[in-house]
């Protein structure tokens, strides 16, 4: 946009201004943080990513941006990226702190090491291994594979039905259609005898030793089925990496993660990005730290003349 307007900055420079603001904006993520805190689900995923100059560690070295957010049914979801130099279980850790609510993921053992937590599990990636056990059958006739791929849609149809409905609602939903179902899925799971090492075997084995949390959706009807809203929000993540490849620094990595936790809240609140971050920099300066921000948050700004 610069160039088509005779204006030449260099990406240097360009990348210098974004790793300026985003580390002008923490007072905005803590508040978003807090938040997040606050509400009955967490779900949360992770991506790698690479940091150049990084203490003690080799260029090559593999880093991870963590992505937290509220679950699809809140009124005003949050999605905070959290940079850290490894996929430990206390990087989750130190982000959760003494959070107590309903941590939704995808199976990743890092998050079983949280304490005072429910962990739920995502069915989506249940069926996605059934799906690959059925892209690796020879037989082209329905078997195993889509059987359990016909238990899972049925779960898929109930939400449906069950997406506008209220918590409580969707809760009672659950419990009537959802939880038979889910018996008899688990009755044939428990009946097949397949090799472990193969592509049926190794599903049937995932969702088995996921299946106690993959019911506690059952108890409330704010936490999803899976876990597909926080995997939308890391996929811009993991597109533009492809663009910008690596971070130079620690400070650039984090700053990144300050500013795609605006852009992607905003995207979540249905606000523009560009008219926030406008009014976001000529409000920001006005305040003090100590100062409340939440009429800054992305969905508690009023950009009607923007």
């Amino acid at each position: 946009m610069l160039n088509r307007a005779g204006i030449d900055i260099s990406r240097a420079t360009l990348a210098n201004w974004c790793v300026q603001l985003g580390s002008k904006v923490d007072v905005i993520i803590d508040t978003m943080k807090a938040q997040l805190a606050s509400e009955p689900l967490i779900c949360a995923d992770e991506t790698t990513v690479q940091v150049l100059k990084e203490a003690d560690r080799k260029a090559q070295s593999t880093s991870y941006m963590w992505v937290y957010r509220s679950g699809e049914f809140t009124d005003h979801p949050v999605v905070i990226y959290d940079y850290q130099p490894s996929r430990a279980g206390a990087c989750v850790r130190a982000f959760l702190g003494d959070y107590q609510g309903y941590l939704l993921s995808d199976g990743y053992s890092a998050y079983d090491t949280v304490d005072d937590v429910t962990q739920a599990a995502c069915m989506a990636h249940v069926r996605r291994k059934f799906t690959d056990a059925q892209k690796a059958s020879p037989s082209k006739k329905a078997g195993k594979p889509e059987k359990a791929l016909t238990f899972i849609n049925k779960l898929y149809g109930i939400e449906r039905r069950g997406k506008h409905l209220s918590a409580e609602a969707r809760q009672q939903l659950r419990q009537q259609e959802s939880l038979p179902l889910l018996n008899d899925f688990k009755r044939w799971l428990d009946s097949m005898h397949v090799l472990p090492k193969g592509a049926l075997g190794q599903a049937i084995t995932y969702a088995k030793n996921q299946w106690p949390k993959l019911l506690t959706y059952l108890e409330d009807g704010r936490i999803s089925i899976d876990n597909n809203v926080t995997e939308r929000d890391i996929r811009p993540f993991a597109t533009g990496r492809k663009n910008w490849m690596f971070s130079t620094s620690v400070g650039g990595a984090k700053a990144s993660a300050n500013l795609y936790s605006l852009v992607m809240t905003c995207r979540a609140n249905d606000i523009n990005p560009y008219y926030y971050f406008r009014h976001l920099f000529a409000e920001l300066p006005k305040r003090s730290p100590s100062d409340d921000m939440s009429d800054l948050m992305p969905w508690g700004v009023d950009l009607s003349d923007e």
